[in-house]
């Protein structure tokens, strides 16, 4: 059995440039030759299909997985139908063939992250001390911390900084 590729996390308050930062960083991995998978924590409902899909009728009709296929890309839905949210644990043996995860949020998980800072942001307050696993910051302001600071802009920075911390071959 193949081992779990390597996982590093992106935490920020809302609007700080999550998001961002993570289309980035699979952006500078994959430009260094590497298979990125992405996994995002919504605290929201959401759809990846739509009302009149065909995906969408087999969900309404109660199926609890769907698995819609083409020649270009596959996608598996599971309706939770009540149970708890999976934890990143439990998620993240259903990737398969990547060399490293980047994931957003999943905050109190205890994977290596980086915290993302923006003057913008409604809160700006640290989260270091609250969640594990913060390893660096990165912000559009400058910011008085013991971990590494990053420019939010310099994204073959911190990706470096993740190779390094995950031992990554860049």
């Amino acid at each position: 059995m193949r081992a779990s590729p390597p996982v590093f996390g992106v935490i920020g308050w809302k609007n700080s440039g999550k998001t961002l930062l993570v289309a980035r960083l699979v952006a500078e991995f994959t430009a260094r030759g590497l298979k990125v998978a992405a996994v995002k924590h919504a605290h929201h409902s959401f759809d990846i299909d739509h009302e009149g899909r065909d995906s969408w009728r087999l969900r309404e009709a109660g199926a609890r997985e769907v698995a819609v296929v083409s020649p270009v890309r596959w996608a598996l839905m599971t309706e939770l139908g009540g149970e708890r949210e999976p934890t990143l644990a439990e998620v993240l043996p259903r990737l398969s063939g990547s060399d490293i995860v980047i994931v957003e949020g999943f905050k109190t998980s205890d994977h290596p992250k980086i915290e993302v800072r923006r003057l913008a942001a409604p809160q700006r307050e640290p989260m270091r001390e609250r969640y594990p696993g913060v390893r660096a910051v990165a912000a559009d302001h400058l910011v008085a911390d013991p971990l590494p600071r990053f420019d939010l802009n310099d994204v073959a920075g911190i990706a470096a900084f993740i190779s390094s911390e995950l031992g990554l071959k860049t």
